[in-house]
């Protein structure tokens, strides 16, 4: 791996990007939270004061945010939250706590399915998505080590097992995108409320929930923090053996490498390799035996994806612009589905996850 190629493009990409929507929105707080842990391994200000910047504008001095959707009840708002703690913490600047007590509100005011687990969206009610788990529980867990005297681990915890009752599939040992509680969703499978097949990204969401809700959790809780670890781990070996026998990624639909059109997709395969140096940094993952993986997992992303496109200018290649499940008769789930939705080059959802497996591995080359 060209460790120089991947510095210039990191600085590149920043400087260019523009927010990617005008409010407060996940796919910022997804490169954000990379900044973050690229800071956090180099120790540059660059990326302190490249997220300073983003939230101070952003937020108000009363704490409000006048750009939150407060009438969409989606959990993706809820993401970019988690900078929150980082600004409060490098500033001391009371808005930040302020801002927080927001998003715990609008957490706590979120519908709930019947089981327990918030539902994705107002526009996806009753269903449950791995992409949600990521948005919310590190946001959550770390709220109640900090200043919740974690009184609602027993909540968070709740809706992890959830996930792994009702998504995981005990053959494939994989999680499926998608679960409607009410069972009538057009993707939904009648008798399982499961969607149809295993798309990449939304594992990687699933997996990067895991660890990052682990490292801000208190271990001495230890049987919440020791269930955690082993759904964690199993998550990661179920997916291992489905990495392309070729560049040794994950494909789009990650078990269907025998579709042509099918291919390994960028921000799936970084998330995988982020998960994994992260759990071994944090001692979840034994270091002889899964940090080569994830070393190898991200330097093949890095090889194969980190290209030159038509321009000439070097982008993150092969990222699935968009995936969801719905609602009504849009999006069925089907392989065909995922492999419609357009390929793009440098989208946040990808970039981001590259920028975290990045601090990983530089903190695993220390």
């Amino acid at each position: 791996m060209d460790k120089t190629k991947m510095d210039e493009f990191v600085r590149a990409y920043l400087q260019r990007y523009k927010p990617y929507q005008t409010y407060w929105n996940y796919e910022d707080g997804c490169l954000l939270m990379g900044c973050l842990r690229l800071y956090e391994a180099t120790g540059d200000a660059f990326y302190r004061d490249y997220i300073l910047r983003y939230v101070e504008e952003r937020v108000k001095e009363d704490g409000s945010i006048p750009s939150y959707k407060v009438n969409a009840q989606a959990l993706d708002d809820l993401a970019c939250g988690k900078l929150l703690f980082f600004a409060l913490d490098q500033t001391k600047d009371s808005r930040y706590r302020k801002a927080l007590d927001f998003h715990m509100e609008r957490l706590h005011a979120h519908p709930r399915c019947k089981c327990g687990s918030f539902w994705h969206k107002d526009i996806y009610p009753n269903q449950i998505w791995l992409d949600g788990l990521y948005m919310v529980q590190p946001l959550y867990m770390e709220f109640e080590t900090r200043f919740n005297g974690m009184e609602n681990y027993p909540d968070i915890l709740n809706q992890f097992r959830n996930v792994r009752k009702y998504l995981f599939d005990e053959e494939k040992k994989l999680y499926y995108h998608g679960f409607d509680e009410a069972r009538i969703q057009p993707w939904a499978n009648k008798e399982t409320g499961l969607s149809a097949n295993f798309w990449s990204r939304a594992e990687g969401w699933w997996l990067i929930a895991l660890v990052d809700t682990l490292q801000v959790m208190n271990p001495q809780i230890y049987e919440v923090y020791r269930e955690l670890e082993d759904i964690f781990r199993e998550a990661i070996q179920g997916i291992l053996p489905y990495r392309d026998a070729k560049d040794g990624l994950f494909h789009l639909v990650i078990d269907r490498a025998d579709v042509p059109e099918n291919y390994t997709e960028a921000s799936g395969s970084v998330m995988v390799a982020d998960a994994i140096l992260s759990g071994v940094r944090q001692g979840v993952l034994l270091k002889e035996k899964y940090a080569p993986i994830g070393k190898e997992i991200f330097e093949q992303a890095v090889d194969c994806k980190l290209r030159a496109g038509e321009d000439g200018i070097v982008r993150f290649q092969d990222i699935c612009h968009v995936g969801g499940l719905g609602p009504g008769n849009k999006r069925d789930g089907s392989v065909a589905y995922y492999l419609s939705e357009p390929i793009s080059a440098d989208d946040a959802k990808g970039v981001g996850p590259l920028f975290m497996a990045y601090a990983e591995y530089l903190q695993s080359e220390a």
